[in-house]
């Protein structure tokens, strides 16, 4: 490994560790999978249906999301400044940049812990029936990015203040707006003032058509592009703000 990137994996373990010296990690992974099973098998029905697919499963997971990730993300950034150790920590040759990436990765790969506890979804989709489990995979490659993408948001928003209830606010704000542009309510609504060019190109900013896709299966270039380009622009706002608020360039 790099010298250069030698501080992200020392930096990333510490943060993965943090998430399970306190109830926090516990706390979301009962609420997180509580949640999603009440939702899918509550109020979807899924085992009602009868329907070997996982799509009632996964058409929650943006809703889920939008609260549950700034919850876990609020603190990665506003508690480091409002007890001064950011400080410490971008002046131990530290680049901005490493520091970012290691808290970006924890908070993910813990997304994605508790993502894949919910492996007995898939167990009772084959119990159902003969479920497409292309279609299965592309679901939870969609949920992980989407995830991935919630995360950059709450980062952001994180980076901006020293308080953790403001990055809250920010984080579902900004996360409902990036859900909630390609809903039809939202284009219908644009489209009796706003020309066919600009509600479209509105929508395509939204999560929910990109997730949408994946959810059904199609994975594509266009897709994975959109959530890939959603980390990096907020990640690079989150290094933006940093260095701004350090007076680091």
């Amino acid at each position: 490994m790099s010298r250069v990137y030698r501080p992200v994996p020392v930096i990333l373990a510490r943060e993965w560790s943090a998430y399970f010296n306190s109830p926090i990690a516990y706390v979301f992974l009962v609420i997180f999978l509580v949640l999603a099973g009440f939702f899918t098998f509550g109020v979807t029905r899924l085992y009602e249906s009868g329907q070997a697919d996982l799509r009632p499963f996964f058409f929650w997971h943006p809703w889920l999301y939008l609260i549950l990730v700034p919850a876990v993300t609020m603190r990665l950034w506003a508690e480091e400044q409002r007890s001064g150790t950011v400080e410490l920590l971008l002046t131990l040759s530290v680049k901005p940049s490493q520091a970012i990436l290691a808290k970006f990765f924890a908070a993910w790969l813990f997304l994605g812990l508790a993502l894949a506890l919910t492996f007995p979804m898939v167990l009772t989709a084959y119990y159902l029936g003969e479920p497409d489990g292309g279609v299965i995979f592309s679901g939870y490659l969609g949920s992980f990015l989407l995830a991935g993408a919630y995360v950059s948001v709450g980062l952001f928003a994180s980076a901006i203040t020293r308080n953790q209830v403001i990055s809250f606010v920010v984080g579902v704000f900004v996360g409902l707006f990036l859900l909630l542009a390609g809903f039809p309510p939202v284009t219908e609504l644009m489209s009796r003032w706003a020309p066919v060019w600009l509600v479209d190109g509105v929508a395509s900013f939204s999560f929910m058509h990109h997730y949408d896709m994946l959810q059904r299966g199609l994975i594509s270039l266009g897709d994975l592009t959109y959530f890939a380009g959603v980390m990096v622009v907020m990640l690079t706002a989150t290094h933006a703000a940093l260095t701004q608020r350090m007076g680091r360039t």
